[in-house]
């Protein structure tokens, strides 16, 4: 099974525009390149895990969205990065239509995204990582099954703590969480001890 980081988007991989699908707005947190790098470097599948409820509430189409995904994506591979997964959840409870307006099980806090990234890319969660910017992503992350890291860049402002809520590490940028998560390694489960467990 693969290893993986999920990043998620806005205030951690790229800076927080809010609602924003212009590609040239588009700047990326620093650390990030070289901290998406060094994780390339040692195996682990990178996995965007967002949630975009701009399109439930009509800020903008997902055909939009998707621009701004591609826009990311050629960006990274400039950089010689690739992703291996983008997900995205356009729902929200208040949402303008009956296409988005849902309470879903993938917007996060829920670990929907995670999940489905795990079955589609044969992801072993227990040898992965969640890293966002608050601490909803880092629910999200616990819920999954994943480790989880908290980058502590000011947008997290309610600190709502619980056990679910509580990171496993802080951070203060991206390519500091890569390195803890390189000298942190997670033992990943074989098959049989998975059976046994």
């Amino acid at each position: 099974m693969n290893k993986a980081v999920f990043v998620d988007k806005d205030g951690t991989l790229i800076k927080d525009v809010p609602y924003n699908i212009k590609p040239e707005l588009i700047s990326f947190e620093d650390g990030v390149m070289d901290g998406l790098r060094v994780l390339k470097q040692y195996a682990f599948l990178l996995v965007i895990i967002s949630n975009q409820s701009g399109i439930a509430h009509g800020y903008f189409t997902e055909d939009e969205f998707l621009n701004v995904k591609e826009a990311i994506s050629e960006q990274l591979a400039t950089n010689r990065i690739s992703l291996d997964g983008f997900y995205y959840c356009p729902h929200h409870p208040d949402g303008l239509s009956a296409e988005y307006q849902s309470i879903c099980s993938c917007r996060k806090p829920k670990p929907g995204m995670i999940l489905q990234a795990a079955r589609d890319l044969n992801i072993d969660l227990y040898s992965s990582w969640m890293i966002g910017d608050i601490l909803d992503d880092v629910e999200a992350g616990n819920r999954g099954g994943c480790k989880t890291i908290l980058i502590n860049n000011g947008n997290e402002t309610k600190w709502r703590l619980s056990t679910q809520r509580t990171p496993d590490h802080v951070a203060g940028n991206f390519f500091e969480a890569a390195l803890f998560i390189l000298n942190n390694p997670v033992k990943q489960f074989t098959t049989h001890e998975q059976k046994l467990g």
